[in-house]
């Protein structure tokens, strides 16, 4: 193993969540400001899934105050405290890009039973 697998197999998080494309998550995540740290949850819906290994990310999107907003989280990020998985979404594609054209209810996910 060369340097660069064992750097950033020791970077990996032990514990990964399951998120699959259609889940509805609150991602807790780190902000730090000046000296100070705090925890800033972002729930929306998980459109995207990219990479593998210790660059996997994950994109949520969520509609706020009418305005269509897309994060994009690393998964092995430490600024990533955790990860909640609130609903289960039915969907049969791999990237939900076609969310963002649609407004209201349109823009829902069935919830897998």
């Amino acid at each position: 193993m060369n340097l660069i697998e064992a750097f950033t197999n020791e970077q990996l998080k032990q514990e990964v969540p399951v998120i699959r494309i259609g889940d509805t998550i609150r991602v807790h995540n780190k902000i730090k400001e000046g000296n100070r740290e705090r925890i800033q949850m972002f729930e929306g819906t998980v459109i995207a899934k990219h990479g593998g290994g210790i660059s996997e990310t994950f994109t949520v999107r969520r509609i706020s105050y009418g305005v269509g907003v897309e994060k994009t989280f690393p998964i092995h990020s430490p600024n990533v405290e955790k990860v909640d998985i609130i609903r289960v979404g039915k969907v049969r594609r791999a990237k939900l890009y076609y969310l963002r054209d649609r407004v209201g209810k349109a823009s829902k996910v069935k919830e897998q039973m």
